[in-house]
């Protein structure tokens, strides 16, 4: 072989290793500052080690499913500000189930409560393509709806969960450096994503976020499309309302701060708030990024009070950069 034909060879290779870079450059930008705020924690913190990141991990679940649950929804065009009213309302119904029940029971309340979840992203879907009513309005609607409905089955904190529910996320996975909670997001994600995102109904996702009209003209049917992301987004949350129940050990009726925790993660993962644009990958790095920051401020030593002001301040910054940078993809 000559050396012309060698250097020929190589060519193609870096130019596909250059093209695939430069698509992931947003998700490798964040496995680096991940990497960099671990290492800042454990400059502040130098016990902090498999345990920190195991409770990491475990505090990251929640939230976690809740951003995937966003992004599928925004990468279709939308948005679901209903995501944290039903992750308590699929919490406190997996609660009440799962109460003085048996284990063999628990798994009968987990596919009853990813049945409800699918049920009431349909009911989000179905309301928006029918009234034609921006999906800002018709899902901050029935965030109060679902609200009241987890107040309904449980008006005070209380059920109960399954032990096994409770010691999935515990712990790691071959060696306590891999947190057992962290791989049951990845696996759980993965068994439903993966498999769509191949699929012409995963391709249908991105083209109506890209460009409802061009989809339209191509023959994607935008109904059934628009209400596919939002059952997606209703299994994902009640994933999430699940991962509350394992956490804690019981139903709390009172929606967290999900949802804006989920806008600020996928902005931050790089899921364009423009629709069509992202992955779910990012997402999940970016939850972990924002407990970590968390974390750290905690370690320092700030007032709680604070805190929460910073990280608040955090999530409204990413959120508005997200803002603009989606205005001014969209075309005029």
């Amino acid at each position: 072989m000559s050396v012309a034909t060698a250097t020929s060879d190589r060519a193609p290779i870096s130019a596909t290793v250059l093209r695939v870079l430069r698509r992931n450059a947003w998700l490798l930008g964040l496995v680096v500052l991940l990497a960099a705020m671990l290492l800042l924690t454990r400059i502040i913190q130098p016990t902090y080690g498999a345990a920190g990141i195991d409770s990491l991990a475990r505090a990251a679940l929640p939230i976690a499913f809740a951003a995937v649950a966003q992004a599928v929804v925004v990468i279709a065009g939308g948005i679901d500000l209903s995501v944290g009213s039903m992750m308590a309302l699929t919490n406190v119904a997996a609660a009440s189930m799962m109460h003085r029940q048996g284990e063999e029971f628990g798994v009968v309340a987990v596919v009853l409560t990813l049945i409800l979840g699918i049920a009431l992203g349909i009911t989000n879907g179905v309301l928006v393509v029918v009234t034609r009513v921006p999906d800002i309005v018709v899902t901050l609607a029935l965030s109060f709806v679902w609200a009241g409905a987890a107040l309904l089955v449980l008006n005070t904190p209380g059920g109960g969960a399954a032990q096994w529910l409770k010691d999935l996320p515990v712990g790691g996975v071959f060696t306590e450096w891999v947190p057992s909670a962290m791989v049951l997001l990845l696996v759980c994600v993965g068994a439903v994503w993966l498999p769509l995102r191949r699929r012409r109904s995963g391709l249908a996702l991105y083209a109506v976020g890209s460009d409802r009209l061009a989809a339209f003209r191509s023959g994607v049917p935008i109904a059934r499309t628009k209400v596919l992301s939002y059952a997606l987004c209703g299994l994902f949350s009640a994933m999430g309302g699940l991962a509350l129940s394992a956490a804690t050990g019981i139903g709390t009726p009172t929606p967290g701060p999900y949802t804006l925790l989920s806008v600020a993660a996928i902005v931050l993962g790089g899921v364009s708030l423009a629709g069509g644009r992202g992955g779910l990958l990012g997402c999940i790095i970016a939850v972990l990024i924002l407990r970590l920051v968390r974390t750290d401020l905690t370690f320092l030593g700030v007032d709680p009070n604070y805190a929460t002001v910073i990280e608040g301040l955090i999530m409204v910054a990413v959120v508005m950069v997200g803002a603009v940078v989606a205005l001014r993809r969209k075309p005029a």
